[in-house]
């Protein structure tokens, strides 16, 4: 409406200057009239857009800069160290890890120290990857000392744990785990009273042995996939212990702390050596065994066999893991002989090991 008025009025000027300047100029007064009235709709065309467009948001003042983050506190790694022990038995090579947080805490700090035997075929590197060991040690400060098997005292790397020698106290490889045991001991702040073996399979039927002849040395023992003290005396023995017919030993002294871990489908070693290295821990106990069942989410489901002392300090445990067979549960791929659907074993075997003190 305000446009067509404008439109008008410049009509009716034009019109009026025709009158006075006679008939001599309509065109020119025309088209001076429509050119005033498209200059005056641009106008009115600006000012409308004006009128819509929104007011313009105050500008937020500029935030100050924040201020630099700390640089993060230096962290040292673990060092895995080379080395080896001798005696009149022989020579093993092993793999220490000292963690960054034993290195970088007090010197006089005394730390635990786990001693682990590899399965056949394994070494200190593959066994020490697969079991995820070393990573917990970080985390909770523990010396972890791997023993290495010879392929000239077997050439599958098995320890010989079904050889008669290899059965008594300070002789044959016993005495050389013991010898590296006790020499990491004194090289090292250890906590004599927190020191460990546990292991897989062959290694597994050693660390048996080592915590049944050293009690003195051991204050707990884990066997994974492992065979009972003495079940064989030769490779055809120890061939069919591993399927389940195994020789009964009567061990004499007080039997150790002892966690064991061993899945009911293990085709290698037959699940029931397990439940009789378990009976050799709990022998002596009077109260018997209280079972819990428990499932890893999206893993493995297992039954844990509690046997508690007569003051109720749980002396023996018994994982049985179904559906698993012969593997560390728990642990890396990356590692040989290991089974990621759980439960944690190297966790559980630590947890189980510090409540020994």
């Amino acid at each position: 409406m305000k446009l067509n008025r404008l439109l008008l009025a410049q009509v009716r000027a034009a019109t009026r200057s025709l009158w006075r300047s006679g008939p001599a100029a309509p065109a020119t007064a025309v088209q001076q009239a429509l050119k005033n009235a498209a200059v005056m709709q641009r106008v009115a065309q600006r000012q409308m857009r004006d009128f819509a467009a929104p007011a313009a948001a105050p500008v937020p003042p500029t935030p100050p800069a924040p201020e630099p983050a700390p640089p993060p506190r230096e962290s040292r790694p673990g060092q895995f160290i080379d080395g080896y022990h001798a005696n009149a038995a022989g020579r093993r090579d092993y793999k220490l890890y000292v963690p960054g947080s034993v290195a970088s805490a007090d010197a006089g700090t005394p730390a635990p120290l786990l001693v682990m035997l590899h399965g056949c075929t394994q070494d200190p590197e593959d066994f020490a990857t697969g079991t995820q060991m070393n990573v917990l040690a970080e985390e909770i400060g523990c010396l972890v000392l791997y023993p290495a098997q010879s392929k000239g005292a077997n050439p599958s790397r098995c320890w010989n744990w079904f050889n008669a020698v290899d059965q008594r106290r300070d002789e044959g490889e016993p005495s050389i785990i013991a010898g590296m045991t006790q020499a990491i001991m004194a090289s090292h702040t250890v906590d004599p009273g927190q020191v460990y073996v546990a292991g897989l399979s062959a290694g597994g039927a050693m660390a048996t042995i080592m915590g049944t002849l050293y009690p003195d040395l051991y204050a707990a023992v884990g066997v994974h996939s492992g065979l009972p003290f003495a079940s064989a005396n030769d490779l055809s023995s120890a061939l069919a212990a591993m399927k389940g017919d195994f020789r009964r030993s009567k061990a004499s002294g007080q039997p150790l702390p002892i966690i064991v871990f061993h899945g009911d489908r293990d085709t290698t070693v037959h699940p029931a050596n397990g439940e009789e290295v378990v009976a050799q821990g709990a022998r002596h106990l009077a109260t018997p065994g209280t079972a819990e069942p428990g499932r890893v989410p999206d893993g493995h489901a297992y039954t844990r066999t509690l046997y508690p002392d007569d003051d109720g300090t749980v002396r023996a445990e018994h994982w049985v893991v179904h559906g698993a067979g012969h593997a560390w549960f728990g642990g890396n791929a990356r590692g040989s002989y290991t089974d990621g659907k759980g439960p944690d074993a190297s966790r559980e075997m630590m947890r189980f090991f510090r409540t020994r003190r």
